[in-house]
């Protein structure tokens, strides 16, 4: 099909070149000037140079056979528009790089010369600022509480600009909610396109001279879910701004799952759809999702299910106990058609077990798409371990709510790294001992030291003005000029019953030092709650405060449980790790932890219930490392085994 098009495409030009020839000996016989003629050949001698290239281009990427030729235009339109915008901006990335503070300085004060007329800019003087230290001293750190006011304000009316930034937002905004309960925040079309442009297409440049073979044409399984919308009193959408089938429109036909599965509202049959469709492309090249925990779920639902998603690509239909709309299901069963051989090759690739699924399935693929750090670090593990042994995984970008804050350049590097944008977003940083103050002095992007830990600070595009994020970062590196981080922690998500601020990286590290020689038991995932959210009627009650863990396991023993031995093991390795937590605990300050086992799903089940409790979406839910709610901890105490 390949070959095909590029001939057509090269015979059309050919033709339209001896044309013009012919127009030249024509002119020429009869006397006529021969400025028509070159100013002919200016034209045409490029534009048949161009051509001929992007031919060439388009066969040398390897069209997969599931491709359509107008899918396969498609995504060679998108990708090579993604590919010119991430050559252009990774050039003016490296620029800013090599200069932070002239990047910081442009950034920020043209930042506050845009909104120096509204309502928030003139409370705040934006206008008789002239440079970062006067910033500093004239605008204090703030928190969300800061902005509740004027955000509240433009839910509120139709008319929102001017407010807290002089463009109209496009969207407002909800966090994950992962620290605590979720916020809503206002969001430009700047931040939307900036994170496209700043973002995505500098890793997607950064990815293909790093692993070239993705320069093909394959379709990608994408995990994502249309999310559920509300409106502001203006007409505003109100939801999450992670990716989503709702945003990323027209990259949608670089996917498997076709559109119609994108109009499926439900996690569990959307999820169905996406797995149903991508195991008929033998010819995947990609799977990505926001994060590992995401691919995670998919393959885990994908062994429990793939009998039945089997049995429908033989069949060339939709499962009909698949709760789906009448209208969805039609046009979905029009996309399929009866495939024995696919469906054999896919019962002997399930034959090998979990381990190398993927390459099995997909023989092609060359990548993993999705952020491995942070709580997503024993996800990212577990999959590397089992399903997508044998494939790499990249985490490309460094983004929340608030916008982009880091790409990641290297993606054939671990741990996942992210360099800081300094075009883009402008940083401060607080020194993590400083942390607990109210207002403490912060550096710059150009003054942070190697090995340093620090709170981030940002003024972004969407009215935030020296907000403090919450991600505490460690400075891993320089790239010219710019800092390189890596994540350790967010703040509310540590321990800390009697101010020990026990980080959620400190207490992986003893979990997984402890847990490591346990024969017979996989640790799946984990979750801490503080002992204040629990309430243990019938037990006796603890003068001093404690830790509860909630430990999942995949076990090749049904019937193996912890012993006390084990559960001690833990408290024992923080202690050895953490000298501020084995100094509570010799004291007697901090009571041993309780360590309890959950019934195999429970997280599954954390997730389904703060999905529907709370706003957060299927896209963007992170499992909390450490339970902040009282409903929380008690749906992990009703899981208990």
């Amino acid at each position: 099909m390949a070959w095909s098009l590029v001939i057509s495409v090269l015979s059309f030009t050919f033709v339209v070149y001896l044309l013009h020839y012919s127009h030249y000996l024509l002119t020429v016989r009869n006397g006529l000037d021969g400025l028509l003629e070159h100013l002919w050949s200016w034209i045409l001698i490029p534009v048949f140079s161009a051509t001929s290239y992007v031919c060439y281009d388009f066969y040398r990427r390897n069209v997969t056979p599931n491709h359509t030729i107008r899918t396969s235009i498609d995504h060679y339109i998108a990708i090579s528009s993604l590919s010119w915008v991430g050559w252009y901006m990774r050039r003016k990335l490296e620029k800013a790089t090599k200069n932070v503070k002239q990047a910081q300085d442009e950034l920020l004060l043209q930042r506050l010369k845009d909104n120096a007329e509204t309502s928030y800019g003139k409370e705040y003087q934006f206008g008789e600022i002239k440079d970062r230290e006067e910033y500093v001293r004239r605008h204090p750190l703030t928190r969300i509480s800061h902005y509740e006011p004027y955000i509240q304000k433009m839910l509120e009316t139709k008319e929102c600009e001017n407010i807290l930034t002089h463009k109209k937002p496009i969207q407002f905004a909800v966090t994950s909610g992962t620290s605590g309960k979720s916020s809503v925040l206002p969001m430009t079309g700047e931040q939307r396109l900036a994170f496209f442009t700043h973002g995505i297409a500098v890793v997607y440049n950064s990815l293909l001279q790093s692993l070239p073979e993705n320069k093909c044409i394959q379709k990608s399984l994408k995990l994502f879910y249309t999310p559920r919308w509300r409106e502001s009193a203006g007409g505003l959408p109100i939801g999450p701004n992670s990716s989503s089938p709702t945003n990323s429109k027209a990259l949608l036909s670089i996917y498997s799952t076709p559109k119609p599965g994108f109009e499926v509202l439900t996690e569990p049959e959307a999820l169905y759809i996406h797995l149903l469709f991508g195991l008929k492309d033998k010819y995947l090249g990609m799977v990505e999702a926001n994060f590992a925990s995401i691919v995670l779920i998919a393959f885990q639902a994908l062994e429990m299910q793939y009998k039945s998603l089997i049995e429908d690509i033989e069949l060339g239909r939709i499962n009909p106990d698949l709760k789906i709309s009448d209208e969805t299901r039609n046009e979905l069963n029009k996309l399929l058609s009866p495939d024995k051989n696919r469906a054999n090759e896919l019962r002997d690739a399930f034959k090998g077990g979990a381990a190398g699924l993927v390459k099995r399935v997909w023989p092609t693929c060359h990548l993993i798409l999705a952020a491995d750090t942070g709580v997503f670090t024993l996800p990212a593990s577990i999959l590397m371990e089992t399903y997508c042994k044998g494939i790499p995984m990249y985490s490309p970008l460094y983004a929340a709510s608030e916008g982009l804050l880091g790409v990641n350049i290297w993606p054939e590097d671990k741990p996942s790294r992210y360099m800081l944008v300094p075009g883009y977003m402008f940083f401060e940083f607080i020194p993590v001992q400083h942390c607990d103050e109210d207002q403490p002095q912060t550096l710059f992007l150009d003054q942070v030291e190697l090995g340093k830990e620090y709170e981030l600070v940002i003024t972004n595009a969407g009215g935030l003005y020296r907000y403090r994020f919450g991600d505490v970062v460690k400075i891993a590196g320089f790239h010219h000029q710019c800092p390189i981080i890596e994540f350790m922690y967010r703040q509310g998500q540590f321990l800390n019953v009697r101010g020990e601020k026990i980080s959620e990286k400190t207490f992986y590290n003893a979990l997984m030092k402890a847990v490591s020689n346990w024969e017979g038991l996989k640790l799946t995932d984990y979750c801490c709650s503080e002992s204040l959210l629990i309430s243990e009627e019938g037990e006796k009650k603890e003068y001093a405060p404690f830790y509860h863990v909630f430990l999942e396991f995949d076990s090749t023993d049904g019937d193996a449980m912890l012993t006390k031995e084990q559960k001690n093991q833990i408290d024992e390795t923080l202690c050895d790790l953490s000298y501020v937590y084995g100094s509570f605990r010799k004291k007697g300050s901090i009571q041993k932890m309780k360590v309890y086992m959950v019934k195999p799903g429970t997280f599954q089940g954390l997730r389904k219930f703060a999905i529907e409790t709370t706003q957060a979406s299927a896209n963007q839910y992170k499992i909390p490392r450490v339970v902040k709610t009282k409903e929380a901890a008690a749906f992990m105490m009703n899981n208990v085994i």
